[in-house]
C-alpha cells in the first residue's frame, strides 16, 4: 500500500499523455481551436489562448531570462497556440505596496505572483479564481508528491488558490570562519537556545566589533522573528480561534527575557540595533555576526548580491525544534478570466515550477548556466519525486551541501504564518525593538500593550 500513491502518479502522466490527443472526461476535442469549459480536463494543444504573467526575470539576470525563454518554447512544444507574456517590473515580486495597489486597482495579470501570507489580502479583493476544480492530476501529473502542508497554505474553506512556486522553513544560520574562531564546531550548530546564547558569548568574544547572534526589530520583521522564536520552543502568537493573541504567555516572557539577556547580560548581541531584513545579512557575510534564523535562500542572496562566499555559510534546524515558521511564494489566477486561460496557467505552471527535472527543477541546467544548485529549499516534494529531485541537485550542486546536512537530517515540522501576519508583525516589532534597545524595558508591559492592540487588530475582520 505504500507505493500505491506513486503507481496512481505514473499513470496520471501516461493519462496526460493521451490527453494531449483526446479530452479526458469531455468526449473529443474535434477540430476547432477552441477548448472547453468543463474544468476537469486538460487545455486542448489547438485552443488559441494568451496569459499575461508577472515576475518573468528582469534583463538584468541574463541567465534567468534566458531559461525563461527556452521553457517557453519547450512548454510551446506541447501547446503550440499558447502565447506565454512574461511581464518584468522591477522588485514587482518583492513590494507589498505594489502588489496592494494592483489588487484594489483590479489590474493583476492573468497569473499572478503571491507570498503565501497574501491569500486573506486577495480574497477580500475578489482577485483570485477558486482553482480546485482545474487542479489535478491531469493538469498536475505530480500533485500528490507536493507536501500537503504546502498546498494548504494556499487552501482557505478546503478550496484551492494558488499553486506554489517556492517554499521555506527556518532554520539557524552560521558564519563557519567565526565559529571555527571561537572554538566551536560549525558541523554541529546550537540546538537549544541555551546553546545559542553560549555560543553567541563565545563568539562575541572574539571582538572587533563582531557580534555572536543577531535579530531584527523594525520593517515588520522583528514581529516576524519573535513569531519564529515563539513557534520553535511550540507556542503561538495568534490562538486557534485566530481573533486572540497568545504571545502574552510564559513562553512569550522566555523569549522576550532571552533576548533581553543577550543583549544587556552577555553583551552578545551588538550596540546597533533596529535593524530589518538585509542588515543582519549585510554582517554575517562580512564576518562581523556569528548566527541569526534564516531561510537558506539568504546564503543566495549573500553570495551573488553581497560577494560572499557559499563555503562560508551552514545551517541548522531552529532551535527548540518544536515547530518552525514556514512560508514560501506561488501563483494565483485571476479571477474571471475564460477557462481556457485558468486551463493554460495551469498547464505552464506545472510546467514551469511543478515537475521534477524541468523548469526550475532542472538543476543539470541550472549548473551549466552559472547558477548556483545545493541550497535545501525550495524542496515541495514527497515520496518518489523528492529522491529523484534531492539526488539530481546534489549530482549537480555548485556548493559544499554538507554544510546544509544537520539542517537537512533534522527536519522541523513547518508552521504556518498566523492570520493578518504583516499587521500583527509590525506590532510585535514594538517588542522586540523595546528589548533590544532599552535594558530597562518593561517585558511584562510591552507584551500587554502588544497584546491588546493585536486583540483589536483580530477584532476588525
Amino acid at each position: 500500500m505504500k507505493n500505491a500513491p506513486l503507481r496512481r502518479g505514473h499513470h496520471a502522466v501516461a493519462v496526460l499523455v493521451a490527453c494531449s490527443l483526446t479530452a479526458c472526461g469531455g468526449g473529443g476535442w474535434g477540430s476547432e481551436d477552441t477548448g472547453s469549459s468543463d474544468p476537469s480536463t486538460v487545455l486542448n494543444p489547438r485552443t488559441k489562448v494568451t496569459i499575461t504573467i508577472d515576475c518573468m526575470p528582469p534583463a538584468t539576470r541574463e541567465a534567468e531570462v534566458k531559461e525563461w525563454k527556452e521553457d517557453v518554447a519547450a512548454f510551446n512544444r506541447t501547446y503550440p497556440n499558447v502565447t506565454v507574456e512574461g511581464l518584468s517590473t522591477p522588485d514587482q515580486c518583492m513590494e507589498p505596496s505594489r502588489f496592494t495597489t494592483m489588487l484594489k486597482a483590479k489590474s493583476q495579470p492573468d497569473v499572478f505572483f503571491t507570498y503565501f501570507t497574501d491569500l486573506p489580502q486577495v480574497l477580500a479583493e475578489n482577485g483570485a479564481e477558486d482553482i480546485s476544480a482545474y487542479v489535478n492530476p491531469w493538469s498536475v501529473p505530480l500533485l500528490q508528491d507536493i507536501n500537503p502542508d504546502v498546498l494548504d497554505s494556499l487552501r482557505h474553506r478546503g478550496r484551492l488558490y494558488g499553486l506554489p512556486t517556492s517554499n521555506y522553513t527556518m532554520g539557524l544560520l552560521i558564519n563557519r570562519e567565526l565559529f571555527e574562531r571561537a572554538g566551536l564546531d560549525p558541523d554541529a550548530p546550537p540546538r537549544t537556545w541555551d546553546e545559542v546564547r553560549a555560543a553567541a558569548r563565545k563568539i562575541a568574544a572574539l571582538g572587533d566589533g563582531i557580534a555572536g547572534f543577531g535579530e531584527y526589530s523594525a520593517g515588520n520583521t522583528g514581529g516576524w522573528h519573535f513569531t519564529a522564536q515563539m513557534y520553535s520552543l511550540g507556542g503561538d502568537v495568534v490562538d486557534a480561534s485566530g481573533i486572540k493573541a497568545a504571545f502574552n504567555s510564559d513562553l512569550g516572557r522566555q523569549v522576550a527575557e532571552n533576548l533581553h539577556a543577550m543583549r544587556w547580560e552577555d553583551g552578545s548581541m551588538g550596540d546597533t540595533q533596529l535593524l530589518k531584513w538585509g542588515d543582519l545579512q549585510k554582517r554575517i557575510a562580512a564576518d562581523k555576526l556569528g548566527m541569526f534564523l534564516a531561510a537558506p535562500d539568504d546564503i543566495t542572496y549573500m553570495v551573488q548580491q553581497l560577494g560572499a562566499r557559499y563555503e562560508n555559510f551552514g545551517m541548522g534546524p531552529i532551535p527548540g525544534g518544536r515547530n518552525t515558521l514556514a512560508g514560501g511564494n506561488n501563483y494565483m489566477v485571476r479571477q474571471g478570466i475564460s477557462p481556457d486561460k485558468i486551463k493554460a496557467a495551469i498547464a505552464w505552471l506545472n510546467f514551469k515550477n511543478l515537475t521534477v527535472g524541468k523548469g526550475q527543477f532542472d538543476w543539470a541546467r541550472t549548473k551549466a548556466d552559472g547558477l548556483p544548485v545545493g541550497i535545501p529549499q525550495p524542496n515541495l516534494w514527497l515520496n518518489e519525486s523528492k529522491t529523484k529531485d534531492d539526488a539530481a541537485r546534489l549530482a549537480n550542486a555548485t556548493m559544499p551541501v554538507a554544510n546544509f546536512k544537520t539542517f537537512m537530517d533534522n527536519p522541523v515540522p513547518g508552521k504556518a504564518e498566523p492570520p493578518r501576519a504583516q499587521e500583527v508583525y509590525k506590532v510585535l516589532d514594538d517588542v522586540m525593538a523595546g528589548i533590544l534597545t532599552d535594558e530597562d524595558a518593561d517585558v511584562d508591559q510591552l507584551l500587554s500593550t502588544a497584546e491588546a492592540q493585536v486583540n483589536d487588530l483580530l477584532a476588525d475582520q
